[in-house]
């Protein structure tokens, strides 16, 4: 990408989006290009097909989806498969229509094999059952990347597909009903600690592993990706370390400052049992993380205290 270039970020109001535009706008580039969802609804396919007629976009990063954790996950699954393959199909399929050199896809972890051998590699897409309580999602992601490869393989694009682990960070949704685990965390904790309750009910035992990642290092990883690298091949972005849920959320208890206890609710699901990502392919084309998770949180912490 140039200075100049037109770059088009789809969904720049959420967590990914926005730490795309502020990745941008760091590194000096001028011609940033965003819409509101009022302004311009991805749902609506006439009217993706008038903006990109007009603005004719260079590069865009498909960071727009709805996203949720388990229980948005499971209240809403037509929801989550329907308006995300709607919003793929539009965005890509214009990105080829009017031209654009590049377009990088944001997929999601969640589409790799529930049981898949850790950590996961890029080749174990699709060799086994995805996790039940967010297969809709999952399988809305893997169509998107599988048309990035088509329209690669037909029309010559350039359209790459990235998969990041779990994100965290400024923005992020700390709705109770639909946040991710992190989010969540801070959210409960914090107000056990402000209305000093002697315990905090979190979801399942708390043995599950997970990998997180701050999305400032994403978007950074994204703007190296969309610099440096072409292939149609799906590629993981993490930070190659995970913990256990419980570990987690001494971490944010830490952060927070909450004295009370942690009740594990082990009626309600765990989901996948681990979720690390192989990283060695990103690594080796020269990108690491930089954000360690324990300051990760309390910056994100910060934010959400400011943003009371």
């Amino acid at each position: 990408m140039e200075k100049s270039s037109r770059i088009y970020v789809a969904g720049h109001r959420g967590l990914v989006g926005s730490a795309i535009i502020r990745a941008l706008q760091k590194n000096g580039y001028k011609s940033i290009i965003t819409r509101t969802r009022r302004e311009l609804d991805l749902l609506d396919q006439k009217r993706v097909a008038t903006f990109f007629e007009k603005e004719k976009p260079e590069y865009i990063f498909l960071a727009a989806a709805k996203v949720g954790g388990i229980v948005a996950n499971e209240s809403m699954p037509a929801d989550f498969i329907f308006e995300n393959l709607e919003v793929q199909n539009n965005v890509i399929s214009n990105a080829y229509i009017a031209g654009a050199k590049k377009l990088l896809f944001l997929g999601s972890s969640c589409i790799y094999p529930k049981f898949a051998k850790q950590p996961i590699k890029e080749k174990y897409l699709l060799s086994g059952e995805l996790e039940e309580t967010n297969r809709p999602y999952a399988i809305a992601k893997i169509a998107g990347l599988v048309m990035c490869e088509s329209y690669n393989r037909q029309y010559g694009t350039n359209f790459i597909s990235v998969m990041p682990t779990n994100l965290y960070g400024p923005n992020d949704n700390f709705d109770p009903r639909t946040s991710h685990v992190i989010p969540g965390m801070i959210r409960k904790f914090d107000d056990a600690r402000n209305k000093r309750a002697k315990s905090v009910t979190l979801w399942g035992t708390g043995r599950p592993k997970r990998e997180f990642l701050h999305v400032d290092d994403l978007a950074a990883a994204c703007l190296f990706l969309m610099n440096n690298y072409n292939s149609g091949n799906i590629i993981n972005i993490g930070s190659g370390k995970d913990l256990t849920i419980r570990e987690l959320a001494s971490i944010v208890q830490k952060v927070i400052g909450y004295k009370g206890k942690i009740v594990w609710d082990k009626s309600k699901p765990d989901g996948t049992p681990r979720k690390l990502l192989n990283v060695s392919k990103i690594q080796s084309l020269g990108w690491r993380c930089k954000i360690k998770l324990e300051k990760g949180i309390a910056d994100t912490y910060k934010w959400y205290k400011k943003m009371q």
